[in-house]
């Protein structure tokens, strides 16, 4: 039987579209998820929405649409971004969905069953923020100490989990199975609360309509976080009548969450399962804050980041790679385009792309394209060696990062055994200077495959690129063959050689796209007459939803938009954008548009407005509103 291995992230808010937040996660499970197949092991990978609760339901009433409406709206987001970003998941679980459903009636009936349900009357502060009532101790001149956010009293009828007969339970799990909360200072904080006691968990609400019909009762809906964690067992299949998934492959083996939503797998999860009779996931790992300025992001502040432009720019492969070795794993680190362009120069341009290069650009002038047998003596079979242990050691005990600082310093010796033998020198000096030749760029080559498969979780896309400018199949590969040295064909022909990551001038790129204002000197000097107030409002300029998006035939730039504008029908529009965006990521997407220009045509396809962009060297990019508002909503 093959390892079995079953990752979830959390499921996201539809209140709101996707950002560095929900990006990390993701591509961090996806990296996780990748390097167990790569072991062989039989993968599962989950992630998907919440989509039930006070938040989402006043987030749709905000812009007039129903709850569902607004959570496919935002789930097309997320399907766009994550094919964007290559994630591999292999289900996505929504909160709606009748399969979920089922799964929490039956969570619900075992734990009734068990004696721990109860109805009563709660009293308490409320954070809508979190759609958690929180403790006294917790809240000073109306607002939660932890978050800064308002809370409200609120008293309301309520069906009770018995939480206080758990902690002793809790605290004998946790002491039992010290790695079941990573990473140890997680673990500590979670033993701490529980030590501080537990109360009764309210697992109802009568306030709002948007959610789970409680099992029994339809006039309460089923609190959201019993809703929303049962998700990882409700897309097994659990309360379902073909289970089989859920019988493979829980318990989880990881539950990837963010550090601020920790209390609620590390306590409640756990005992629900225990009163439900189910198996305890094997482990919760609690990953730290992407910072702005030293300051968690939050859409109160304005400070979230939604890195579209960086990946849009650099490729989805370079944000992967930057996430993951930025931030040590489980803790926190700061977030600046700044950060990301170094990374890019030093680790993807220089040490990565220039290395590969040479490598590939010399096997083709001085072999001829030929792949020779490698040496197993020198410093890059040892290293190679190294690498590939140090590397498996610290994806086994999540720590990506480290990882990832493993192959890089296999690079580093491939590139200095090239600096140390010169090929490019030895070339000249006849046939002895040729067999050194072979000799030098054999073990780079080979070194250069090892390096491919370590990189291959993080840069998917690079690596396969990588493997094809070897000359190597796109067949199954598997972690083991790294350390076998020797594996590329002698004998077989490189492919076409080409840069991975092109350097950049991050002076130029940074000024290119700073929102910094010109000079008024210069602002002067270049600016036309000034507009009047009313001249400038006979332009009508909307937000728009786009709903369909596909590209215009025989042309390389013109995109067909369908948008909806708050208006009866679609606006169908035309826009030279089609070589930056992908007609099929732009579904979902808002944009700005000139709303009341006469009609053209464009290549025989009617365009009735015109969507704002912003030119950068000729390319554009796209102008949205920070966070999701109703389609028609007046720019000005």
């Amino acid at each position: 039987m093959s390892e079995r291995f079953y990752i979830t992230t959390p499921i996201y808010y539809v209140n709101d579209m996707p950002h560095i937040g929900h990006i990390y996660t993701t591509v961090m499970a996806d990296i996780f998820a990748r390097y167990h197949r790569l072991r062989g092991a039989e993968v599962r990978f989950l992630t998907g929405t919440d989509e039930h609760g006070q938040k989402i339901e006043k987030a749709a009433r905000d812009q007039g649409v129903q709850p569902i409406e607004l959570a496919d709206r935002v789930v097309a987001r997320y399907h766009g971004l994550w094919q964007a970003l290559a994630i591999s998941h292999d289900d996505f679980i929504r909160t709606t969905e009748a399969r979920h459903q089922r799964g929490v009636a039956e969570i619900i009936r075992r734990i009734t069953a068990a004696g721990d349900i109860f109805k009563g009357e709660y009293e308490g502060w409320y954070l809508a923020a979190d759609e958690a009532f929180i403790p006294d101790s917790q809240v000073k001149d109306g607002r939660d100490l932890e978050s800064g956010r308002p809370v409200e009293r609120l008293s309301e009828p309520s069906y009770f989990f018995r939480l206080s007969a758990y902690q002793l339970r809790l605290l004998d799990w946790y002491r039992a199975n010290p790695d079941c909360i990573r990473p140890r200072s997680r673990f500590n904080e979670v033993v701490s609360f529980v030590e501080g006691g537990l109360r009764d968990l309210s697992i109802s609400r009568t306030s709002l309509r948007w959610g789970v019909p409680f099992p029994g009762d339809e006039a309460h809906v089923v609190y959201v976080w019993l809703d929303a964690l049962t998700n990882y067992i409700s897309a097994l299949g659990f309360g379902s009548p073909d289970a089989a998934a859920y019988e493979t492959f829980w318990p989880a083996s990881m539950h990837l969450v963010g550090k601020d939503i920790l209390r609620f797998h590390c306590v409640y999860w756990p005992a629900f399962l225990m009163s439900a009779g189910l198996p305890l996931p094997q482990q919760v790992f609690g990953h730290g804050w992407w910072l702005r300025d030293d300051v968690k992001m939050s859409k109160s502040i304005g400070n979230v980041v939604r890195p579209d432009a960086l990946i849009e720019r650099f490729g989805a492969d370079a944000m992967r790679f930057f996430l993951a070795r930025e931030m040590t794993f489980g803790q926190d680190a700061s977030f600046s385009d700044e950060a990301f362009l170094e990374r890019f120069n030093a680790d993807l341009a220089n040490a990565l792309g220039n290395t590969a290069s040479r490598t590939l650009s010399m096997a083709a002038r001085y072999l001829e394209g030929r792949v020779p047998e490698p040496s197993g003596e020198g410093p890059v079979p040892a290293a190679a060696t190294a690498a590939v242990e140090a590397y498996r050691q610290h994806m086994d005990a999540a720590e990506p990062n480290r990882a990832l600082e493993a192959a890089w310093q296999l690079l580093k010796v491939i590139d200095g055994h090239i600096q140390e033998r010169r090929p490019w020198a030895r070339a000249k000096e006849g046939a002895e200077g040729l067999r050194d030749v072979e000799a030098t760029l054999a073990v780079a080559l080979e070194g250069l495959r090892v390096t491919s498969l370590l990189i291959e979780p993080f840069m998917p896309g690079i690596a396969a690129r990588l493997r094809r400018q070897l000359g190597l199949g796109d067949g199954p590969r598997r972690i083991a063959e790294a350390a076998v040295w020797g594996r590329l064909q002698v004998g077989s022909t490189i492919g076409a050689v080409e840069p991975l990551f092109p350097r950049v001038d991050i002076k130029a790129y940074l000024e290119e796209t700073s929102m910094d204002a010109p000079k008024p000197e210069t602002a002067a000097a270049a600016q036309p007459e000034p507009l009047t107030i009313e001249r400038f409002f006979e332009t009508k300029l909307v937000v728009g939803t786009v709903r369909q998006a596909e590209p215009v035939p025989k042309s390389k730039k013109l995109v067909r938009l369908l948008v909806d504008l708050g208006e009866p029908e679609l606006r169908q529009l035309v826009a030279g954008i089609g070589e930056r965006y992908e007609a099929a990521a732009l579904v979902g997407r808002q944009i700005v548009v000139v709303a009341n220009l006469k009609p053209a045509k464009l290549m025989g396809v009617e365009s009735r407005g015109m969507l704002l962009a912003a030119n950068v060297d000729g390319a554009p990019f796209l102008l949205s509103p920070d966070a999701e508002v109703p389609p028609g909503t007046r720019v000005s």
